[in-house]
């Protein structure tokens, strides 16, 4: 069973899971665009075996405000100060998607704060054709006015973003989906080229490898974590 809990990071109140030991080394989970914490609830237990996991709600998803302001940059910021806000010096990052870039940009701006870093077919810092989403029927469990702002920075990144990559010193683990996911593939392998510590794996069941191979992804992060 996972535990819960709220912390207020500047005007904005974020919602957390929690897995494992309250005094392991900590390890942070970020969710994809219009996912939650909830996303991980087959890999929150896992990793909790080996280590103290957080498995957060960015910005505008599940359970933290929606505060109608959405951009990468503010979700890294958020991030930050939840580690601050828990006295969280060092941790293990590992970022699906939309959640992969965050973790990026973290690993990226504040290296003192990221022990290892791991990308599940992260959102690549690489400018992209313009895509969009379709409009979803019913209640949802996010605020659909982040989709256009952070699908427009996806298009279109920061060119820091990518001028930068080198300054990511963390050890990093770029895990692909393969040719089933509709994230560029040949990105991917670009972002493992060119950060310093890197190796890429493909897992070929598509864009949510944590969601399809539970088992198979925790084992791949723990002999990651503990090399």
């Amino acid at each position: 069973m996972d535990d819960r809990g709220v912390v207020d990071v500047g005007d904005v109140r974020l919602a957390y899971r929690s897995w494992g030991d309250p005094f392991g080394s900590p390890v942070v989970l970020l969710h994809g665009l219009t996912g939650s914490s909830a996303s991980w609830d087959k890999v929150g237990p896992l990793l909790g075996e080996e280590w103290r996991v957080y498995a957060l709600d960015l910005r505008g998803h599940g359970e933290s405000d929606w505060p109608d302001e959405y951009s990468f940059e503010l979700m890294r910021d958020d991030v930050l100060g939840f580690l601050d806000e828990l006295a969280l010096d060092r941790v293990g990052i590992v970022g699906h998607s939309m959640g992969g870039l965050v973790a990026f940009l973290l690993a990226q701006d504040h290296p003192d704060r990221v022990e290892r870093l791991a990308l599940e077919d992260p959102a690549p810092p690489y400018p992209r054709e313009p895509f969009g989403s379709a409009t979803p029927e019913g209640p949802v469990d996010y605020d659909t006015n982040l989709v256009p702002a952070l699908f427009a920075q996806v298009s279109a990144p920061d060119p820091e973003w990518a001028d930068r990559i080198e300054e990511i010193v963390a050890p990093t683990l770029i895990v692909a989906g393969g040719p089933d996911s509709a994230m560029p593939q040949e990105m991917l392998h670009d972002m493992a080229a060119a950060i310093p510590d890197c190796r890429l794996i493909t897992i070929p069941v598509g864009h949510d490898v944590h969601a399809q191979q539970p088992q198979q992804f925790v084992e791949q992060l723990t002999e990651f974590f503990t090399s």
